[in-house]
């Protein structure tokens, strides 16, 4: 079983996971647990033993050389790790991952009985997948909760999704049957740009998290990552006559939908999440 390290109680907590692998398209959600660990100096509580859950020869250790000279081999793992963000009224619990490549079912539930010896009350996940998107819009997200309950409070929908899994949602379906309430956030990649990294994903799944959890998150270099990316992405276009037209025509299908990003609910929480970072930098 998993063994947590001796940590200070924390106050009303929630975990926040991803895991690398087939939920995590372009690093983006994994990316969103890096970005909090660094800005938040989260401090790993405890670590899944990788014998009994990862395939080597598909998650292969990597050796190299630590800060004392000496040659060591990192394991593939998946760690907790607690970060107490400054101002918020509530402690975080993060979980960095990779999807495993067997006994998932036993792998769920090491981790959760770790977050239920922290405390955790609510458990919210992060996926990337690819779709038909334009990447010169705002990046999809898709939002979903465990109980009808939580959905109506958080105005979210319950998933309605059928079809093959992958580590996430077999989480969420050990998160329901032990009784913890969970939400999703979903960031639609654009297909055509799949390598990672996906700043403007990361900042998408980020706001998501932010309304939620309703604090102000430390953005960092982001904002200008994601505009560098978008740029990159253009001049591709631009060299490419089909990819450019190919944008065009999605572009076309998504400004013509309906979309949730253009609404004045969706303006208005972006207005507010600007004032209180204006806010917080203000009182650094």
């Amino acid at each position: 079983m998993i063994e947590i390290e001796e940590v200070d109680p924390l106050t009303a907590p929630v975990l926040i996971a991803a895991f690398e692998g087939w939920n995590d398209a372009a690093d983006a959600a994994s990316a969103v647990i890096d970005h909090l660990i660094d800005v938040w100096d989260a401090q790993v509580v405890a670590a899944i033993d990788p014998e009994d859950f990862y395939d080597f020869q598909m998650n292969r250790p990597v050796v190299g050389t630590d800060d004392a000279g000496m040659r060591r081999i990192t394991w593939p793992s998946t760690q907790l790790s607690v970060a107490r963000p400054p101002g918020a009224s509530r402690d975080i619990v993060l979980l960095r991952g990779i999807e495993p490549s067997m006994r998932w079912r036993q792998f769920c539930a090491e981790l959760l009985a770790g977050a239920d010896e922290l405390g955790v009350e609510m458990v919210v996940t992060l996926g990337a997948l690819l779709a038909d998107t334009p990447h010169t819009r705002p990046i999809p997200v898709t939002g979903t909760a465990s109980e009808p309950e939580l959905a109506d409070r958080l105005k979210l929908d319950q998933s309605r999704y059928e079809g093959p899994t992958g580590i996430v949602g077999v989480f969420e379906d050990a998160c329901t049957r032990l009784d913890f309430p969970a939400v999703s956030f979903w960031a639609a990649v654009p297909h055509y740009v799949a390598q990672p990294p996906c700043p403007k994903a990361t900042l998408a799944l980020l706001g998501q998290l932010e309304d939620l959890l309703e604090i102000s998150i430390p953005l960092g270099t982001l904002p200008e990552d994601a505009r560098a990316w978008e740029r990159g992405v253009d001049e591709l276009a631009e060299d490419d006559e089909e990819i450019a037209d190919y944008v065009r025509a999605l572009e076309e299908s998504r400004d013509t939908a309906e979309l949730p990003e253009a609404s004045g609910e969706a303006i208005a929480r972006e207005f507010e999440r600007y004032l209180k970072r204006r806010d917080d930098s203000q009182t650094d």
